[in-house]
């Protein structure tokens, strides 16, 4: 697998060689396998749209109301499931299904087809001649990796179920995998799964973060250690609260998502943890701006919420599997620890408050994750594949 693909020897800046991709291909497709709530796999779409102004969206379910007007004043196509009633809020009961909506498009007359995907969107059939770039997000967790959904509250009804429906989606998932001509992935931990569970390389292409944002928040470090982000099963915020408990520090979280009121409920009357909910996003950069560290304990493809938070000067503590290990440099902007165990989360605090740590260091290392650097790797493998 290629990590960092840079534009070829002689190649001209990014934005002379994006006028040349625009010229080579008029009519560009860019899929995705949904659009009804704003995120980071979202982000990447958006900056698609930046690379090629002219694209039109695929998409299996659509929710206008909150896309800037980058989406929603273009052509958006959403597939047969966008009919069926409630499907903006109950799109994941339709996955079964997503295989057969990306099937379904026509894409002849595209020149070229920039999937964004972590379920489905690569599946799309494309004409001969039409090249097909996935940037894939990741292999679909839940069909590879059912430990995935550890943790989750799912009926006995449907626990009986999931065997036979895991395996379709596995089957879909591979035969889909073959119909890309080149694949991207957002860090090298993704582009080893993709390797192991599709037989296919990728390069490696992190995506795009708002660093420049962040990068103007003053820091005034107060005595807390702040969780931010959905509070969802493998996000392991628990592990955060119960670190927290154990070393008698103020840990707060700000987020919501349908595992909160379980780890509230772990945390116990005497904890310290304080949950803030969804916040702001003043309060959001007030809380970046104030917090010791940021703990991440989950185990992410890539994880945004770290690198925004060294852009805003802020360490962190993640758990060392996954992205961290590319975004997070330990002894350098954080700690990373082993085992996601309360006593292994709370070593690696103690480590890091023993640390004397260059305060400027977290900000240069998210630097490398901008949303130029995006456009400028991502322009230079589809400029290699031509």
């Amino acid at each position: 697998m290629s990590e960092q693909p840079q534009p070829p020897a002689g190649v001209a800046p990014a934005t002379d060689l994006l006028a040349e991709l625009r010229e080579r291909f008029p009519r560009v497709a860019v899929v995705h396998d949904w659009l009804t709530i704003p995120g980071g796999s979202e982000d990447v779409v958006v900056q698609l749209l930046e690379m090629f102004p002219h694209a039109e969206l695929f998409t299996s379910v659509y929710d206008p109301a909150p896309w800037p007007p980058i989406i929603t004043q273009r052509p958006v196509h959403a597939s047969f499931l966008n009919r069926i009633p409630g499907a903006t809020a109950n799109y994941p009961k339709l996955l079964p299904l997503m295989n057969r909506a990306f099937e379904s498009f026509d894409l002849s007359g595209f020149d070229l087809v920039l999937s964004s995907s972590h379920a489905n969107a690569k599946n799309v059939h494309t004409p001969p001649g039409t090249l097909h770039v996935c940037y894939c997000h990741t292999p679909m967790r839940y069909a590879w990796e059912p430990e995935f959904l550890a943790g989750e509250e799912i009926g006995r009804a449907m626990r009986l179920a999931l065997p036979p429906l895991l395996r379709k989606l596995r089957k879909d998932d591979l035969a889909g995998a073959a119909r890309p001509d080149v694949f991207v992935a957002n860090s090298a931990y993704v582009a080893a799964r993709i390797e192991r569970f599709y037989g296919r390389e990728a390069h490696v292409v992190h995506p795009p973060v708002d660093v420049d944002h962040y990068l103007g928040l003053e820091r005034a470090a107060d005595d807390f250690y702040l969780v931010f982000g959905r509070v969802v099963p493998y996000k392991r915020v628990d592990l955060a609260v119960a670190a927290g408990d154990l070393l008698d520090r103020r840990v707060k979280i700000a987020g919501g998502g349908r595992a909160l009121e379980a780890v509230r409920a772990a945390a116990g009357p005497r904890s310290s943890a304080d949950f803030l909910g969804r916040v702001s996003d003043a309060d959001r950069d007030a809380l970046l701006g104030g917090a010791r560290a940021l703990l991440f304990p989950g185990e992410e493809d890539f994880g945004i919420v770290p690198v925004e938070a060294q852009a805003a000067g802020l360490p962190v503590i993640a758990y060392g599997v996954g992205g961290a290990r590319e975004t997070v440099r330990d002894g350098e902007t954080g700690v990373l620890f082993e085992e996601q165990t309360p006593a292994s989360l709370a070593a690696a605090i103690e480590r890091f408050e023993a640390l004397t740590l260059d305060p400027e260091a977290p900000r240069r290392n998210a630097r490398r994750f901008g949303r130029e650097q995006f456009r400028a790797q991502l322009a230079a493998v589809i400029a290699a594949a031509v």
